[in-house]
């Protein structure tokens, strides 16, 4: 058997989609019978085995736990977000409880994506923090099939075990938060809002507060800039050459912080000049100065759950649900004023 051969090189050599692939390894979709004869032969002929029988028997188990964190940009680097530091370790602190260990990989490189080392080493199952659905990597993960817990993705597949966070409630929540104290021109920032993910969720929330408090959505700016302290930094001229905006709601807390750091050294204040808001509760909001206020997810507790969902699959226990959606909830600190008199 030949362990580096991929999901890409069935679908090159039979001339067919990755998704008409994937659906022919798991009986899913429509699929015409020519079609899956010549898949089914060309998998064959490459040795391409995306089901490992030995991994069923429980003396072949590697107690092996792969999480896979794919960034679409090299600017949104795993360094620069405790978030996921602080979901990691919950996965870790499961895993460490059931006699597991987490394998972390990060895919920066969507045209060229590796999964060998899920056969190389045996891994039992697979988190997947925030992938994007109908792209290559969901499809290569879900054709290895072993156990799969999507973190943060909102896949469309209703067969797909989810955990994520209620982004829109999040969007809403802050949104609102900023319409009930008089600002009406705000700017957002955050990641890609034209994809379906937690930014799209988020950016849905806000539009939603607007409309439910008949607010023009066009004072509503978007902000799309990588998810960075840096990217927050940069962010600082647009808001200063757009006078109208009185307050910043950033869909993450290091894109809060990086403003802050602009803010500082353009003597502009915080909530003075500008109120902003932050999302994740990460721990360095509470010091900044001013401590930030900010929409809290519990990081840590997303990992557990997705740890606890995938762990159940690998050892055939039942599972509650597939889709787990965890509460948030607003933390008032220092860096919002009302505009209200």
């Amino acid at each position: 058997m030949n362990k580096n051969v991929t999901i890409h090189d069935v679908a090159n050599h039979a001339d067919v989609s990755i998704a008409t692939v994937s659906n022919v390894i798991n009986g899913t979709g429509r699929v015409s019978e020519k079609t899956v004869q010549v898949v089914k032969k060309t998998i064959k002929e490459l040795g391409y085995y995306p089901n490992i029988s030995a991994r069923t028997m429980k003396k072949k188990s590697s107690k092996l736990i792969g999480v896979i964190i794919p960034f679409l940009t090299e600017k949104g680097d795993l360094h620069d977000n405790p978030f996921y530091w602080n979901l990691v370790s919950g996965i870790e602190k499961i895993s460490r409880q059931h006699d597991y260990h987490a394998v972390l990989t990060i895919i920066t490189n969507h045209k060229t994506i590796d999964l060998s080392f899920v056969k190389e080493r045996n891994i039992d199952g697979v988190i997947v923090i925030g992938a994007i659905y109908n792209t290559p990597l969901v499809y290569e993960i879900e054709a290895l099939g072993i156990p799969s817990v999507f973190v943060d993705s909102y896949l469309m597949d209703e067969g797909a075990y989810q955990v994520f966070s209620d982004d829109e409630q999040g969007g809403y929540k802050g949104a609102k938060y900023l319409l009930d104290r008089g600002h009406k021109q705000i700017a957002l920032m955050g990641g890609n809002k034209n994809v379906n993910g937690v930014m799209r969720a988020r950016y849905e929330g806000a539009k939603k507060a607007y409309y439910d408090e008949n607010f023009n959505i066009n004072d509503l700016i978007y902000i799309d800039t990588s998810v960075s302290m840096k990217c927050g930094y940069e962010s600082g001229r647009f808001i200063i050459d757009n006078p109208k905006i009185t307050a910043i709601f950033c869909f993450s807390d290091i894109l809060a912080i990086g403003l802050l750091k602009f803010f500082g050294e353009n003597n502009i204040k915080v909530p003075q000049n500008y109120s902003l808001i932050g999302f994740d509760n990460i721990e360095a909001s509470e010091y900044t100065a001013p401590a930030l206020t900010t929409i809290a997810q519990n990081a840590v507790e997303k990992g557990k759950v997705a740890t606890q969902l995938l762990i159940e699959q690998i050892e055939r226990r039942k599972t509650e649900s597939r889709k787990v959606i965890l509460p948030i909830s607003l933390i008032e600190r220092y860096s919002h004023a009302s505009l209200l008199k």
